[in-house]
């Protein structure tokens, strides 16, 4: 039981279903969709694409997408089926080509940062295996956001205001998104009327509406303009794909992720290596836990980025990592009373997503992550269509040798990760944590807070969070004062981030009580709602 006299969330309670989002216009949405007999994937569908408006700096069609489904009858593959929503690189993406065109490094804003989106893709083949609802209803929400307007809340205003010089430097996208010359304020209404009628256009005639035709060739134009190699033809051959989910089993409850090309991977690492250390009851000091958490992060991250890329082209040894004994290596070189070597990450910080997750009164669960890497991506907007589009391929290498390295058809390394805890072979809880490349070590984090803490979905949220990175051990203000010295006592370089790290969402299911219990993140706008 929470102190109530600190201003801090309860957790939401529900018994007929449950939805828990970054807005709670999204979270009003799809317990909207539950309530007119929608499932668990309308709503989830319905809730990410109203995101995609009203947050428009994270997430958009112009973005990928991954999730993780269980239902509750099961399938005959397990409890849990996983899509990879996930774009490759054009056709004409070779090394060799780029380089003749001046590219040594993949920069935020290039047009060859810009994969092919894949959310929408996989929002139709998720509706179309799954649904319930018809499209033209599950999208009505976002549709009439678009087209009649929505309301700045206080992190999306935040986060619009601190990326005004990148969007002032766009000239498709500063026209609507700095209307008057500034970004809008919190209260402020904003409109995105193209969005609205590409939104209209998919809901009729789905897929292809985004993918050829008159969207396609307008997305197409945009990227050729600002030097892009991408054809109509890599737009329309575009498919994302089911994957077998990965797992690993953490204090008897089992942990999906997604496989590679995602960094789920490393999350299952991290709790492989934490499972032998008792992180329960007292037995350790709050210093001790950040301490084990950072040194099993900086292990698991040194793989992560020599070694994951997209399996469809480079082998990645996700049985090997996920062994017992490669745990028990990673534990033998961890000690307790000092910091082991730092990892530096070549990679960009704190990218921005949506994560969300929604449970139906059939006990369907649907964990769901949907992205456009940096706040408004690559700031490439097509204009025309209201399509900005993501720069997920920021974490390709120019370099031949390494797994990362640019192709054509290959899929980025993505950090953006949904996560599924099931118990004896059933849902127990959807959960993500949002966030960039901390999104592994918040997955670990959430999870260890439940599983050896006993905290509810919204104390797991709501715990303070630190991320061993670049050499640094960031501590959120919310620490106790006297940990920063405890752990550069233990050779930490320890030091106090200026930002929260990340967001996330958890839905518990009790079905002893036949309850849902959720959480949603205060370092966002949304919550978790329920009836």
């Amino acid at each position: 039981m929470r102190d109530f006299q600190r201003p801090q969330r309860s957790a939401a309670f529900g018994a007929n279903g449950m939805a828990a989002t970054s807005h709670p216009d999204a979270a009003l949405a799809a317990l909207d969709i539950l309530k007119r007999g929608g499932n668990a994937m309308d709503a989830a569908i319905a809730a990410v694409a109203l995101l995609g408006v009203v947050e428009a700096p994270m997430t958009g069609i112009g973005g990928d997408c991954f999730v993780l489904y269980a239902l509750a009858r099961g399938t005959k593959d397990g409890p849990v089926i996983a899509y990879n929503g996930s774009g490759a690189a054009p056709a004409a993406a070779t090394v060799e080509n780029l380089r003749s065109l001046g590219v040594t490094e993949i920069g935020d804003e290039m047009p060859h940062a810009v994969t092919i989106p894949g959310a929408v893709d996989a929002w139709c083949r998720l509706h179309g295996d799954h649904g319930k609802l018809p499209l033209a209803e599950i999208l009505a929400p976002a549709i009439a956001a678009a087209e009649s307007g929505y309301l700045l809340h206080p992190r999306v205003a935040h986060d619009w205001a601190r990326h005004a010089g990148r969007l002032q430097a766009s000239a498709t996208a500063r026209g609507l998104f700095l209307p008057g010359g500034a970004a809008p304020a919190a209260g402020d209404r904003h409109a995105q009327p193209k969005l609205a009628a590409t939104l209209r256009r998919i809901a009729k005639e789905g897929r292809s509406a985004f993918y050829e035709g008159a969207v396609a060739r307008d997305m197409v134009a945009t990227l050729r303009a600002a030097g892009g190699v991408h054809t109509e033809q890599d737009f329309a051959a575009h498919q994302g794909e089911y994957v077998t989910p990965i797992r690993t089993t953490y204090r008897g409850v089992d942990v999906y992720e997604c496989p590679p090309n995602g960094q789920g991977l490393a999350a299952l690492m991290i709790l492989n290596g934490l499972a032998g250390f008792e992180m329960g009851g007292n037995a350790l000091l709050p210093a001790d836990r950040i301490h084990l958490l950072a040194e099993a992060t900086k292990l698991a991250y040194a793989v992560r980025d020599a070694r994951f890329a997209d399996p469809k082209q480079v082998k990645v040894p996700v049985d090997c990592y996920l062994s017992d004994n490669f745990a028990r290596r990673m534990r033998g070189s961890i000690k307790l009373d000092r910091a082991g070597p730092g990892v530096l990450l070549r990679e960009t910080e704190h990218k921005d997503t949506v994560y969300l997750c929604v449970v139906d009164r059939d006990g369907n669960a649907v964990s769901f992550i949907n992205s456009l890497f940096e706040l408004f991506g690559s700031t490439i907007f097509a204009a025309e269509s209201g399509v900005m589009l993501h720069n997920r391929g920021l974490c390709f290498r120019m370099d031949p040798g390494h797994p990362n390295c640019i192709a054509p058809g290959k899929r980025p390394l993505h950090t953006i990760i949904p996560g599924m805890l099931v118990e004896d072979g059933k849902a127990l809880a959807p959960f993500g944590v949002m966030g960039g490349h901390y999104q592994a070590v918040g997955h670990a984090w959430v999870v260890h807070l439940m599983l050896d803490r006993g905290l509810d979905p919204q104390a797991a949220v709501d715990a303070p969070r630190s991320f061993a990175h670049d050499g640094v051990l960031a501590l959120e203000t919310t620490h106790q004062p006297a940990l920063l010295d405890m752990l550069r006592g233990r050779g930490h370089d320890a030091q106090w981030t200026d930002s929260p790290l990340g967001g996330g969402q958890i839905i518990r299911i009790d079905r002893e009580r036949g309850i849902l219990i959720g959480g949603s993140d205060p370092r966002k706008d949304g919550c978790a709602l329920g009836y």
